[in-house]
């Protein structure tokens, strides 16, 4: 996997909420083999003291594991789904039965975004866009849920002439969906959605954007950008881009509607022709859109205004489609390792626990193959070298005497023994990466096991072990490639 770095999101200090101010959260994406399983994401979420996510469509396991946390849930309608919702109260009303009212209030969700960037991605929706709005929200009133709000993320590719701000507005064209869509909010409480990208500014401004006003600064005083009308000072891209934003919104007659930043980011690792996609920037980046958002600053023209924000994303995806720059925005790996470490305080970096190495652990994957998690765990104590010892009767890891249960010690054992390394937890789809620890009396997983030399040794060559009690079984080989 290359040199890999550790970051810390606290796990002493809460760095991902302010209060009554602003927020940060995080998006959690699935375009990811062997992605962990609920419990496991929900459990590294508290660790690091996320308390705002926004899943990317209704997952039903998901918001079942994130019930009774406090964690606030924005749950999305996907791109594909919006047309159907748009054209049928009834479809509305069945979404909010199944992916909202099953599951709240002990599933504390706050929103419901409505697609992604439908005005660039996905245009011929548009048109059934607002209605989309309207008819979940009137399924929220009917099941007294009206204290949910509802919005959709907008792209801030379609605010033209984005500096100035003063200067910025909306393309005309998408007037006939943009107004009754913000009346809409405006009269529902609700907020903005924005997608903000300084990254994709940066690349695609022809050196107009250096890198230094992309990732915050600092800037010397005479490369600041200034408003030749509100004579304001721009030192970042982030800033200008939320401003530009409420100016266009402010064109349409529209105000009293606020902004919340639902995607920013900056991916650690991208191809060759995006030399900076890298970690250093990724750092540099999300490290100060963290404590920007955080000090509650504001934007030149709103100053102490939040703009409460989620980072793209919690896991690299590393089967989404578009090569390293599309797989490479998390903030750990789908392992849930972290993938480099954040400058959260003004003097440098804050060290304060590698929680992946103490909290992650490999076991079988519910539901998997007997057949198949009895091949691995033969791998596991055989060519995997692992000491599966304590498995025998009588040792302390023999109970629960299950193929599975013994499963998962040895993959934990093997996982941690290969110290973690891309896919040490697999066992050809029937092991997965939990945060929740397996350990239990005095049988210990987190590679703890040891022989009495401190070392983790292997069974003899070609040795198979006896398990006994009610449900004995006997470790067989089956020639499979792990």
């Amino acid at each position: 996997m290359g040199l890999m770095l550790l970051l810390m999101l606290f796990a002493a200090l809460p760095i991902l909420s302010a209060g009554e101010g602003a927020f940060v959260g995080v998006n959690i994406g699935t375009a990811v083999s062997n992605i962990p399983e609920p419990k496991a994401a929900v459990q590294l979420l508290k660790v690091q003291q996320i308390h705002h996510v926004r899943l990317y469509h209704c997952d039903s396991k998901m918001l079942l594991a994130l019930a009774n946390t406090g964690i606030e849930v924005i749950v999305s309608v996907p791109n594909d789904q919006v047309v159907g919702i748009g054209q049928s109260k009834i479809i509305a009303r069945n979404w909010i039965s199944r992916c909202v009212a099953l599951h709240y209030p002990a599933t504390n969700i706050t929103a419901i975004a409505v697609g992604s960037d439908i005005l660039t991605v996905l245009p011929d929706a548009a048109p059934f866009l607002v209605s989309a709005l309207e008819y979940l929200h009137s399924a929220l009133v009917e099941f007294s849920m009206e204290q949910i709000k509802v919005s959709t993320p907008l792209p801030s590719s379609i605010i033209l002439d984005s500096f100035p701000p003063s200067r910025a507005f909306f393309e005309h064209s998408w007037d006939p969906v943009l107004v009754p869509m913000l009346k809409f909010l405006q009269q529902t409480q609700s907020y903005v959605m924005l997608n903000v990208y300084p990254y994709f500014d940066y690349v695609q401004s022809n050196d107009v954007i250096s890198l230094a006003y992309a990732l915050f600064g600092p800037l010397p005083k005479n490369e600041e950008h200034v408003d030749s009308n509100t004579h304001l000072q721009y030192t970042n891209v982030f800033d200008a881009v939320i401003d530009a934003a409420y100016y266009a919104i402010g064109n349409l007659n529209i105000t009293d509607v606020p902004i919340v930043v639902m995607e920013s980011g900056w991916p650690s690792k991208g191809d060759a022709s995006e030399p900076d996609a890298n970690v250093n920037s990724a750092n540099a980046y999300n490290s100060n859109l963290i404590r920007h958002v955080l000090s509650n600053a504001g934007t030149p023209n709103h100053p102490g205004v939040a703009v409460s924000t989620y980072i793209y994303e919690l896991y690299n995806e590393d089967v989404r489609q578009g090569g390293s720059g599309s797989e490479n925005w998390g903030l750990f790996d789908k392992n849930g390792v972290p993938t480099y470490i954040l400058n959260l305080t003004a003097s440098g970096s804050l060290l304060a626990h590698d929680a992946a190495k103490d909290l992650t652990f490999c076991i079988a994957r519910d539901g998997a193959d007997e057949k198949l998690l009895l091949a691995a765990l033969d791998f596991a104590c055989g060519q995997g070298k692992v000491n599966c010892s304590a498995l025998v009767q009588g040792e302390p890891c023999h109970e629960p005497d299950t193929i599975a249960a013994h499963a998962s010690y040895a993959f934990d054992a093997y996982y941690h023994e290969n110290k973690m390394g891309p896919g040490t937890c697999d066992f050809k789809g029937v092991a997965t990466i939990t945060t929740t620890n397996p350990s239990h009396g005095t049988c210990i997983f987190g590679g703890n096991s040891r022989d009495g030399t401190g070392s983790m040794s292997p069974t003899s060559s070609g040795s198979k072990l006896q398990f006994g009690g009610a449900g004995a079984f006997l470790v067989t080989t089956i020639m499979l490639s792990f």
